[in-house]
């Protein structure tokens, strides 16, 4: 049954949504899809959970639960969490090539549970504060907050002292696969210093469940098996030393530090809730968004870009990551009014109403090959979310209802052509499904006022 009376108002639309999460379910947590992705990930269950929680609250602290279980020592929260009753060559790169718990022993890897080494944006004590929210009574019973936080806190510090490689505040992703957008033309640059895995060492699964001409290219595979076996074979160390230099791949990416930022905002709103104080988040949240403006804002572009820390230059590339601190809240008025007006300029407003991974305008911009154009259905409920957030209902309203037809039309699909709304990449995607349902609440009764012990 359908919890949120609102959710069920949509009916069709939203028990399609449910079938597809029900579908991917495992007993412990919510793959992305069956085929192509068939452990978990790590943004993938906060988006997911953050669904799940207008029609089982309990599975959606489950999910993200259960993700955090498999957290380092360090504090890392690892991109996949590996499920042993999958076989061993359906998804690569897989627990042979990561070898977590031998390779990762120093950093603090688990050793009941094999992982990858590198991470994702850290969207997670959003989706913790949303899930909470969905059902204080049954959370508060559960102890779900007083158990997570510490969890939340251990996963922020390590972004905060070992990922912040440019000494001004903002965490740094080490591998294309980190800021979640894998093949972004953004990364064309940086990418081009590392020398490709040889072709013969490594073999493909993904090319089995989905069109070559949609994915990364052989080239960029190779650049990405190389950068993670580096840093698999240095142990998993963040910070250079004589033993493990520079990191040929450093970025700092506006859209995770932008996830970064608001997740402080939801740490100082758990804080609050446990009776601590939630000012050393809100002042974390701040330096964050400071740092985003002055490290990565580009006024002529009317939105913020790519640092590479190699090169110590931003990207000129423009990417729906940088439209992503709409989503910050305290962000500067002007910045975000730029941001509002970049989002539906010539460069980011495509036909369907959807908005595109990256710039229509650039000779780089394909349709339907992955990061490099498509629309993905967790960037635009960001930024419906951002939009709503600083005052663009109408534009976020427009946004919604271009997400949820879409979403719906295309059966939950992985992404979409932006100008076409044709559906790409897998059918029945968990993410897909999980924010369909969010958007389907109206606005106000996604995050209801908090109350006592709220």
């Amino acid at each position: 049954m359908l919890r949120n009376s609102s959710v069920s108002s949509s009916l069709p639309v939203a028990a399609a949504a449910a079938k597809v999460l029900e579908a991917n379910w495992t007993g412990t947590a919510t793959v992305p899809s069956r085929g192509l992705y068939p452990h978990q990930w790590s943004w993938d269950s906060a988006f997911i959970a953050i669904g799940l929680r207008h029609i089982s609250a309990l599975r959606a602290r489950r999910e993200l639960e259960t993700l955090l279980a498999a957290q380092w020592g360090d504090g890392r929260v690892p991109h996949i969490v590996f499920n042993p009753g999958v076989p061993a060559g359906a998804y690569f790169p897989g627990p042979a090539f990561w070898r977590s718990s031998t390779a990762g022993a120093t950093a603090g890897a688990p050793g009941g549970a094999e992982t990858s080494g590198i991470v994702q944006p850290p969207v997670h004590a959003l989706a913790a504060w949303l899930v909470h929210r969905a059902d204080p009574v049954g959370s508060w019973r559960a102890g779900f907050l007083p158990r997570i936080y510490p969890r939340l806190l251990a996963w922020h510090r390590y972004l905060r002292e070992e990922r912040d490689l440019g000494g001004h505040g903002l965490a740094a992703s080490l591998h294309p696969w980190e800021p979640g957008m894998d093949n972004s033309p953004c990364w064309d640059a940086p990418l081009a210093r590392v020398i490709p895995a040889p072709a013969d060492s490594f073999r493909r699964a993904d090319l089995s469940h989905g069109a070559g001409a949609d994915r990364p290219t052989d080239l960029d595979y190779g650049r990405y098996v190389a950068l993670a076996t580096a840093y698999r074979d240095r142990g998993y160390a963040d910070t250079p030393s004589l033993k493990s230099p520079a990191h040929p791949f450093a970025v700092e990416d506006p859209g995770s530090n932008a996830l970064f930022a608001a997740s402080e905002h939801a740490l100082a709103e758990i804080a609050l809730a446990l009776g601590a104080d939630p000012q050393p988040h809100l002042r974390r949240a701040a330096r964050i968004t400071r740092a985003l403006a002055g490290r990565l804002w580009s006024a002529a572009d009317g939105l913020f870009l790519v640092r590479d820390l190699r090169a110590d230059a931003l990207v000129p590339q423009l990417s729906a990551a940088g439209l992503l601190p709409l989503a910050v809240p305290g962000l500067q008025p002007a910045l975000a009014a730029a941001l509002a007006r970049t989002a539906t300029g010539p460069h980011f407003a495509a036909g369907s109403g959807l908005i595109p991974s990256y710039d229509l305008t650039s000779p780089a911009f394909s349709p339907t090959r992955y990061w490099r154009g498509p629309a993905w259905f967790n960037v635009n409920w960001l930024l419906e979310r951002g939009l709503r957030l600083h005052g663009y209902a109408d534009r976020a309203d427009a946004l919604r209802a271009a997400a949820v037809r879409t979403a719906y039309a295309t059966g939950f699909a992985e992404y979409a052509d932006p100008h076409t709304g044709d559906p790409r990449g897998s059918r029945d995607f968990s993410w897909t499904a999980a924010l369909t349902l969010d958007l389907l609440t109206p606005p106000d009764d996604r995050e209801p006022p908090g109350g006592p012990r709220s």
